[in-house]
């Protein structure tokens, strides 16, 4: 089953690291998000990509078409013109990818349909570009097939950015930090989805057709959307304060590493 992952967004409430660089990118501990999101896929067999391009999209090819470059001790040999010689290369990873130009404008719908095109199997998986999670991508893709749905999404449940302040007149009572509640709070889309192909059918050749708005919104009225809760973490890269904060938890406590 192939991972589609969309990739074109500009990223702009990142502008401190996108205005030179497209958002899946952005480094944590040193590794593009992108890294990190596939090598969690790859982790559960999935290893075989398509990646939706838009803003910079040329740096994502770069990357990739130098993959061992950037990810290896090498020696150039000027004397034998250029001659390079890879050093025992750290990486391991069995990937194929396939890069998609999608568009610098287009809404995540249209780019999903574009990339779709190289979808070749019965189903396929999809996640963002700029968030990483442990969700047991096995267990996702069972809990799919055995909903029978269209579709299916995960649901997670991220800490509020800001404390829970209970008040009497103008005194407060209660003062609480980053909690998640996850018996009683609704959960917000992490994306990690999993997807008929048929889906693609539902979906406009329009570039400025979102994904989450008029294809969703036809499988929630046909009863086709599925969802897989996820209560373990979650965190997304929109913002700078976002950014410290993953690279500090990959110094820490990178619970989204279920690689080794």
């Amino acid at each position: 089953m192939k991972v589609i992952i969309l990739c074109g967004g500009m990223g702009t409430r990142l502008r401190e690291e996108t205005e030179y660089k497209p958002k899946p990118m952005v480094e944590i501990g040193g590794k593009p998000i992108i890294w990190h999101i596939m090598k969690h896929y790859a982790f559960y067999g999935y290893n075989e990509f398509i990646l939706a391009l838009g803003y910079k999209g040329d740096i994502i090819r770069d990357y990739f078409l130098n993959y061992y470059k950037y990810n290896s001790n090498i020696t150039v040999d000027l004397r034998r013109g250029g001659e390079v010689t890879f050093h025992d290369p750290a990486i391991r990873d069995d990937w194929k990818i396939t890069l998609v130009e999608t568009g610098d404008e287009s809404m995540t719908g249209y780019r999903t349909r574009i990339a779709g095109s190289f979808v070749d199997g019965e189903r396929f998986l999809l996640t963002y570009g700029d968030a990483v999670s442990n969700v047991n991508i096995r267990e996702l893709v069972a809990f799919h097939e055995s909903a029978g749905t269209m579709a299916t999404v995960t649901g997670v449940y991220p800490p509020s950015r800001f404390g829970d302040l209970t008040v009497n007149g103008n005194m407060v009572t209660r003062f609480r930090e980053k909690l998640v509640d996850h018996e009683n709070g609704a959960p917000v889309n992490g994306g990690y989805f999993v997807f008929r192909k048929e889906f693609l059918d539902l979906i406009s050749d329009d570039p400025f057709n979102d994904l989450e708005r008029e294809p969703m919104n036809r499988l929630v009225e046909a009863q086709q959307l599925s969802i897989f809760r996820h209560k373990g973490f979650w965190h997304s890269m929109d913002t700078y304060r976002d950014y410290l904060e993953l690279n500090r938890l990959w110094r820490e406590d990178p619970q989204w590493r279920v690689w080794e």
